[in-house]
């Protein structure tokens, strides 16, 4: 897992903040909630997702528009081992 620092700017989270925590259940908005989900479970049987928009609170409560590409990330055998997410603020 990791929280770059530009993701800690956008949203006023640090890194402390989230890791270890449920990114969807509690930093997307509920209403995009089952979509992003979806968009990183595909992610994890190796399908990638480019270009889905999608809000984000952030810490004061404020809402960003991001835009989401998620791949899978596979170890050196080529094996999924995690979600390479890849957001930027629109």
């Amino acid at each position: 897992n990791e929280w770059n620092n530009k993701a800690a700017q956008v949203t006023g989270f640090s890194k402390a903040e989230v890791m270890g925590r449920d990114l969807v259940q509690e930093y997307i908005t509920e209403e995009f909630r089952t979509s992003v989900g979806q968009v990183l479970q595909k992610a994890l049987r190796g399908v990638e997702t480019a270009n889905f928009e999608f809000p984000l609170f952030t810490k004061d409560k404020q809402r960003v528009e991001i835009l989401l590409n998620a791949t899978a990330r596979r170890d050196a055998g080529g094996n999924i081992v995690g979600v390479i997410g890849v957001g930027q603020d629109i």
